[in-house]
C-alpha cells in the first residue's frame, strides 16, 4: 500500500526538471573507474552502446572492467569478438593471452603471446607462462631481459612469492618502496603484508597492511588479508567479523573476491559447509584442495583425503606436511609400512630444511619423523622446544603424552593425558590403553580397572582387559591382575588365562601372608577361584582355607 508521496502526483513542470537532473547526475566513466566501481562503469558503457553513443574504445573499456572484476571469461569473450572484426593488434593478442593465463589456459596464452610483438609486457607474460610450464631454460631467458623498472621487478617478486621465497619478495618490494618516485604506489604495502603473513609474522603484516587500508578501507584483498591475520592471531569469529564487513561494502564491485571469501569462511568456521563450497574450487584455488584434504582428515575419511592429494607434487612446506600427515594416517589405518616410510621422509625433508628447521612446524615435523621411527627420546627433544605454544592443544598433548609414556616417564604422561578434553581422543583405544598403562605403572591399578568398566563390550575393551591383566601381574598388583584374568578366563577359556589367574591369586595370598594385603581380601580370592572348574583349584583352596581357619578368618 502506498501511504504517502515525496512529490506531488500532478502540477508544475516536474518531468522536465527530472530529466534535467538525470542528465546532470549521470556519472562519467572516468569517475567510476577512479572509484574502482567497475560494475557501474560496465553498466554505463553498455547503456552508451544501446543508445548509439559508443566509441571505438567502448568495448575495450568494457573488457578492462571485466578483467578488473576478475571475470576473465567475459573479458576474454569481448576481446575474442574484437579480434574477429579484423586483423588483431599486438595489444589485443597480449590481452587475450593475459585472459587465457588467468583462466588457466596456459597453452592458449602461449599461442597468443607468440603472435604478439616482442616487448616488456610480452616478455613478462612469457616469463610467467614458462614458470607454469616448468620450463626453467625459457624462464631464465625471459628473466635476463628484465630491466630495473617497476613492472619487471614486481613480476620477479611475484615469482619468488609463488615459489615460497617470501624473504626475496619482501626485499624487492621494500627496495621499490624506498624509491621516492614510487612512494605513491601504496599497493606495495599489501604485497609486503602478504609475504609477512606467509612468513607467520601476523603482527607485522597487520602493521604494514594498515598503511594501505587508511587510504582504501574498502579494498577486498586488503580486508581479506586482515581477516586472515585475525584468524591466526585470535580466532575464527574475529576473522569472520572482518569478512562480514567486507561482504557488506565490497561484494557488488568486487565479484572476483566472492570465491575467495566463500573459501575463507569455511576455514574460519572450522570446516562448516566444506562439502558445499570447496569441491567446485579445487581446480581454481590450490588452498581449496588442501583445505578439503584437511576437512576429510578431521572427518576420519582418510581414503578421500589421500585420493585428493596423491597426485599433488608438493612444492611448499605446507604441502609436504599435509602429504606427510595423510600418508601417516593411511599407513597407520592400513598397517602399510610403505605409506609410513613416505610420511617419515616428507616430515624429515621439511624439518631438516634450512628454512623450516627453526620454525614451529619444522620442529613438529622432526618430532613426527622420529615418532614414526619410534625414537621417542628424540621426539621429546623437539616437542619440549615448542610445548609452550600448545598447552591447551589436545592433539599436541596426545602425541606428547604418548612420547612421554613410550620413553618410560609415566608420571608426567598421565598428567598430560588428563589435560585432554576432546571426547573423540578420550574415546580412542590408543588413549585408553596408554592411560591404563600409566595408571598401572604409577601404582593406581584401581583407576585402570575403572577405565575398563566404563567401556562398552568390544574387541577394544578385551584388549584393555589383557593389558590390565598382564601389566598388573608384572608390577605385582595381583589383586587387579586376578580380577582381569578371571574375566578373560570366563570369556575365552584359554588355558593361559587360567594360569595367569592362578598365579595372581597365589600372589595375593603371598602378599596377605607378608602383611602387604588385608586378610579380608582372601575371601574374594577364594570366590574368584571357585568360579573355575580346573582340578588344581581344590588344592589351592584347601591351602588357603586351612590358613584362614588357623587365623580365625570368616571365609564364607
Amino acid at each position: 500500500m502506498l501511504l504517502s508521496r515525496q512529490k506531488p502526483a500532478i502540477g508544475g513542470n516536474g518531468p522536465a526538471q527530472d530529466k534535467e537532473k538525470v542528465k546532470q547526475k549521470l556519472p562519467k566513466v572516468e569517475d567510476l573507474l577512479e572509484n574502482r566501481d567497475y560494475t557501474g562503469a560496465i553498466t554505463l558503457l553498455e547503456f552508451e552502446k544501446h543508445t548509439g553513443k559508443a566509441t571505438d574504445s567502448t568495448d575495450l573499456w568494457i573488457a578492462y572492467c571485466f578483467f578488473h572484476l576478475g571475470q576473465y571469461k567475459k573479458c576474454y569473450d569481448v576481446y575474442l569478438a574484437l579480434s574477429q572484426r579484423g586483423p588483431p593488434t599486438s595489444n589485443l593478442l597480449l590481452n587475450l593471452g593475459c585472459c587465457c593465463f588467468y583462466l588457466g589456459m596456459y597453452k592458449e596464452a602461449h599461442e597468443y603471446c607468440k603472435k604478439a610483438d616482442k616487448g616488456p609486457l610480452q616478455n613478462r607474460l612469457m616469463f610467467h607462462i614458462s614458470h607454469k610450464f616448468g620450463d626453467e631454460f625459457n624462464l631464465l631467458m625471459h628473466h635476463s631481459k628484465f630491466e630495473d623498472c617497476l613492472f619487471d621487478q614486481m613480476c620477479l617478486a611475484s615469482l619468488h612469492y609463488m615459489r615460497g621465497h617470501y624473504n626475496e619478495s619482501v626485499k624487492i618490494f621494500k627496495q621499490l618502496m624506498t624509491d621516492d618516485t614510487k612512494r605513491e604506489f601504496l599497493a606495495l604495502n599489501v604485497y609486503v603484508a602478504l609475504c609477512y603473513y606467509k612468513l607467520d609474522y601476523y603482527d607485522v603484516s597487520q602493521e604494514v597492511l594498515a598503511v594501505y587500508l587508511q587510504h582504501f578501507p574498502d579494498s577486498a584483498i586488503a580486508l581479506n588479508l586482515k581477516a586472515c591475520n585475525h584468524f591466526r592471531l585470535y580466532n575464527g569469529k574475529a576473522a569472520e567479523a572482518e569478512l562480514r564487513h567486507l561482504q557488506e561494502i565490497a561484494s557488488p564491485s568486487f565479484t572476483f573476491a566472492e570465491e575467495l571469501l566463500k573459501h575463507n569462511l569455511v576455514v574460519f568456521r572450522s570446516g562448516e559447509g566444506a562439502l558445499q563450497t570447496l569441491p567446485p574450487l579445487v581446480d581454481v584455488m590450490t588452498e581449496a584442495r588442501l583445505n578439503l584434504v584437511i576437512y576429510y582428515l578431521k572427518q576420519d575419511d582418510i581414503l578421500e583425503a589421500y585420493n585428493l592429494i596423491k597426485d599433488i607434487d608438493p612444492s611448499t612446506p605446507q604441502e609436504y606436511i599435509l602429504k606427510g600427515v595423510v600418508n601417516a594416517s593411511l599407513g597407520q589405518e592400513q598397517g602399510s609400512r610403505e605409506h609410513l616410510k613416505i610420511a617419515q621422509q616428507y616430515f624429515q625433508l621439511v624439518g631438516g630444511s634450512a628454512s623450516e628447521c627453526d620454525t614451529i612446524p619444522g620442529r613438529q615435523c622432526m618430532a613426527s619423523c622420529f615418532f614414526l621411527l619410534k625414537q621417542f627420546d628424540d621426539v621429546l627433544i623437539y616437542l619440549n622446544s615448542v610445548k609452550s605454544y600448545f598447552y591447551n592443544d589436545d592433539c599436541f598433548n596426545f602425541n606428547y603424552a604418548q612420547a612421554k609414556a613410550a620413553s618410560g616417564n609415566f608420571k608426567e604422561a598421565e598428567e598430560v593425558f588428563l589435560l585432554i578434553n576432546s571426547e573423540k581422543i578420550r574415546n580412542d583405544y590408543v588413549y585408553s590403553s596408554w592411560l591404563a598403562r600409566c595408571y598401572i605403572m604409577n601404582k593406581k591399578p584401581r583407576l585402570a580397572w575403572e577405565l575398563y568398566l566404563k567401556m562398552d563390550t568390544s574387541g577394544e575393551s578385551f584388549s584393555i582387559l589383557q593389558l590390565i591383566a598382564n601389566d598388573c601381574y608384572k608390577m605385582g598388583q595381583f589383586y587387579y591382575a586376578a580380577k582381569a584374568f578371571d574375566v578373560l578366563d570366563r570369556i575365552d577359556g584359554n588355558p593361559e588365562y587360567w594360569e595367569g589367574k592362578r598365579g595372581a591369586c597365589v600372589g595375593i595370598f603371598q602378599m596377605i601372608l607378608a602383611g602387604h594385603e588385608p586378610r579380608e581380601t582372601l575371601r574374594e580370592v577364594i570366590m574368584l577361584l571357585r568360579s573355575t572348574s580346573n582340578p588344581q583349584v581344590e588344592y589351592i583352596l584347601r591351602t588357603m582355607k586351612k590358613w584362614g581357619k588357623e587365623h580365625q578368618l570368616n571365609l564364607q
